[in-house]
């Protein structure tokens, strides 16, 4: 299954996210990650939404999306460059001599400790998900005890000037 990143700005009103989401499990698709916030036009929010499916029922999912007044433009950045960005905070178990292997992967990913305590980390990561999913995977060996993630935020990227 492919993964998709969509870009939906939708007025700022009530029930806009219910629509939305009504939308996808309607059609059996799942939202893997939802992030929504404003933007700098008053009464407007963005929404990143994220998914995994075939192309055709993503298709049929955008014209329905489309035809939910409070939308104003769907984008898939699955045929489009864009910068795509996550962050998340991982705690996890840290005792000893692992505390000082936990630091080394935190500085080879430029992550943060955002809370040390005994026997336990919490460090902050940004990054697109891939990068994510490869430090919870090196993180797991010392015992992920809590995971939170954002979700992602998406958005074109600018055209470079001709050289």
């Amino acid at each position: 299954m492919e993964r998709h990143v969509l870009s939906v700005l939708v007025e700022n009103e009530p029930g806009v996210l219910s629509r939305v989401a009504g939308l996808f499990s309607g059609r059996g698709f799942n939202i893997d990650s939802l992030n929504v916030a404003p933007t700098l036009e008053e009464g407007v929010s963005h929404m990143t939404i994220t998914t995994y499916g075939d192309s055709q029922i993503l298709e049929q999912i955008m014209k329905q999306l489309h035809k939910i007044v409070s939308v104003i433009k769907v984008v898939d950045f699955a045929e489009i460059p864009a910068v795509e960005r996550e962050m998340m905070f991982v705690k996890v178990q840290a005792e000893g001599a692992m505390r000082g292997e936990i630091l080394r992967t935190v500085e080879i990913f430029r992550c943060k400790v955002v809370d040390v305590s005994a026997t336990e980390m919490t460090i902050e990561a940004t990054g697109d998900h891939g990068k994510l999913e490869a430090i919870i995977s090196l993180l797991h060996r010392f015992g992920i005890k809590e995971l939170a993630r954002t979700g992602s935020v998406a958005m074109r990227r600018s055209k470079k000037l001709a050289e």
